[in-house]
């Protein structure tokens, strides 16, 4: 069976030793980059199948290269760094990040988290749901319209996949953080407006419709297809 593979990138060499230690004991292939501006090429030509992402990195930061990899993959990405501060944490969630975690942390903390985040890609045919021009995977967070798959990160196709449910349905941005997010992460006004932004454009790239329209007040609607 073919190992999965993950990219570690942190120029702190004692740490990302130790990172590629802790998972390859859990079997997975792992690579590591120290130099930020080394990691879209190899992304692109190596495909892995999650990304551990530092933050403060040389030549080119972890922000940076999380919006250049989602131009072009929606592969899962977990950001780790010692800024702590909110802002930081929101966006790189917003850019597409599926989760961070903060330094200092346990080498086993990682292993969990990158085990959930993985569990969340894989497919499974049951997990399939087919209404009309659109497919939703819930185990892979795919989904398709009029056949084209749409590049999704796992925020967009939750906020999608709710408000496809409920079609017709107003619902405020509390109500939809609520549903967004389900460990207690602190999150705005702002990162509901940012991911519903995306959402839109990527949905009228292949629709050529606006689908998700704002309630003035209120917060935002989904139309069916």
């Amino acid at each position: 069976m073919m190992k999965e593979k993950i990219l570690i990138v942190e120029d702190e060499p004692k740490l990302a030793q130790l990172l590629n230690d802790y998972l390859e004991q859990e079997l997975y292939e792992c690579h590591t980059i120290a130099d930020g501006l080394d990691v879209v090429d190899w992304v692109k030509a190596e495909q892995p199948n999650l990304i551990l992402l530092d933050l403060m990195l040389p030549g080119k930061d972890g922000m940076s290269i999380c919006r250049e990899i989602r131009q072009f993959s929606s592969l899962p990405i977990i950001m780790t760094t010692a800024k702590v501060e909110e802002i930081d944490r929101l966006l790189g969630l917003e850019l597409g990040a599926d989760d961070y975690i903060c330094k200092p942390y346990s080498p086993r903390e990682v292993v969990a988290r990158v085990k959930a985040v993985m569990r969340r890609y894989k497919s499974s045919p049951e997990d399939e749901a087919q209404q009309g021009d659109v497919l939703i995977d819930e185990s892979s967070y795919q989904v398709s319209v009029f056949g084209q798959t749409l590049e999704l990160t796992p925020v967009e196709f939750r906020l999608f996949h709710y408000l496809y449910r409920h079609a017709g349905q107003v619902f405020s941005r509390d109500q939809l953080m609520d549903k967004l997010y389900n460990d207690g992460r602190v999150v705005t006004d702002r990162t509901v407006d940012s991911h519903i932004k995306n959402l839109r454009r990527k949905l009228a790239a292949v629709t050529e419709q606006e689908l998700i329209h704002s309630v003035y007040g209120v917060g935002y609607r989904f139309e069916n297809i």
